[in-house]
Formats: structure tokens, sequence, C-alpha cells
């Protein structure tokens, strides 16, 4: 596939990179409210919260080099398309990363034009930063000269394994399931404080803050390997 800044992809896209992130427990009316009728939040607490998770991604490849390496910073809510069984506080180790992409900021008009061309995951071109310090990140957000979100957190232990989730998106008024794999050392660490989110004076933050996001997160997760993204697959093709 050619995208709109002249590249040409091919799919599955089998990317490099490094992801950190944390899941939080959020009101669900709040959730709702953010995601397509057609998906509902899932549940990732016993009391029947529902989730937002944060992703701080540092693409190292992309294909076989078709599109420069760019950094990322990913909303996800956490949803289902149907009822499906979750298990409280589980479901958001194991699927805390799977769902509905809310926002999705990338520092590229390239990245960009990958994941809205193909997929309608709604990208904008910002200004990403990572910070490494040990096993901490921080990440800092500025969208359009505002400050979107910074973002800090610590990798939690990790193993050599695969993975597999998806997200959901909406493309020409179409929802779409995409399908991932993930395959490296994969980690994820339950109820934790050693995260920090703070929300900047962007106005696109503005919805998050409805959420009420704590100081202590579900669950802090992370990739370091291959991410292989699929097409999309219609859910309600007529």
């Amino acid at each position: 596939m050619t995208l709109s800044t002249g590249e040409t992809i091919t799919l599955p896209l089998s990317t490099e990179a490094t992801m950190l992130g944390a899941v939080f427990a959020v009101p669900k009316q709040q959730v709702t409210a953010l995601l397509p009728n057609e998906l509902q939040p899932m549940r990732v607490t016993a009391g029947g919260k529902a989730a937002v998770t944060f992703l701080s991604v540092e693409y190292h490849r992309i294909g076989n080099g078709e599109i420069n390496p760019y950094n990322e910073f990913a909303v996800v809510l956490p949803a289902v398309h149907e009822p499906t069984t979750t298990i409280p506080y589980l479901s958001a180790l194991t699927r805390g990363a799977s769902g509905y992409m809310w926002f999705l900021p990338v520092t590229t008009e390239s990245a960009k034009a990958l994941g809205v061309d193909i997929w309608g995951f709604p990208k904008v071109v910002a200004d990403i930063t990572h910070k490494d310090v040990g096993t901490r990140r921080r990440t800092t957000v500025t969208v359009d000269g505002d400050r979107f979100i910074t973002f800090e957190t610590t990798h939690p232990p990790s193993m050599e394994t695969q993975d597999e989730g998806y997200t959901y998106t909406v493309k020409d008024d179409e929802l779409l399931r995409v399908p991932n794999k993930v395959n490296g050392e994969i980690g994820a660490w339950p109820f934790t404080d050693e995260v920090t989110v703070a929300l900047g004076e962007s106005h696109r933050a503005e919805p998050l803050r409805e959420l009420d996001v704590s100081d202590r997160a579900l669950a802090r997760v992370s990739v370091k390997g291959e991410a292989r993204f699929y097409p999309g697959e219609p859910l309600f093709a007529e």
C-alpha cells in the first residue's frame, strides 16, 4: 500500500519498538461517553470500574525501513464489542493495552499517514520527548504548542514471551478491529504507585481530566521487541 506521503508498506507490518505504559481504573460512565456506541468499557475492578491506558512508545524499525523511526504516545480505552467475560484486576494486566485507540500523537508526518491512511488511527503530529534514566522513563507530549501530558514510570519485570492483542479504530465511519502480535520481552506489574501522570493545558486533555486518574495504577506494562500489526477487520460489515 502506498501512503499519502509516498512511502509503500506491506501488511502485516512488522516493527521493532520499546513500549512502556500504565493502566488506571476510572469511572465507567466517563469512559462510555468516549467510546463508539458499538463498544463497551472493559470491566477491570470488582466494583465495575473501567480503565484508561497510557503508552509511551519508541519505534526503532518500521517494516524494512520504508519509514524512519519515530516516537508515539497512545491513549487507549480498554473495551470490548460484545459481551465478554473479563476478570477484575487480571484483565488490566493481560488486556490493558488492548482496546479503543482514543488519541495517538506521533512525531512525523509519515508516521501520521501510516496510521491514518491504513487504519484510521487518530494520529496527530506532535513533539514527543523520552528521557530515560536507568529503568525509568519520562515522556512529555506537546500538541500545537500546548503540553498534552507528562507521563513517567519504570519498566516492570519482564520475560521473553509472545502475546496477542487488538485495537479498535474507526475508518471511513466503519468500526475496525486491528489484530496485533508482540514477541520479545513483555512485562507487567500490578498495583503500583511508581507512575506519574500530569495533564497539560492542551484542550485535547480536557476529556481525560473528567476521568480523574489516580496516583496509583492497576498495572505497569511494557514490551521490548517485535510488534506486528494486521489489516483492520470490519466488525459490522453488511
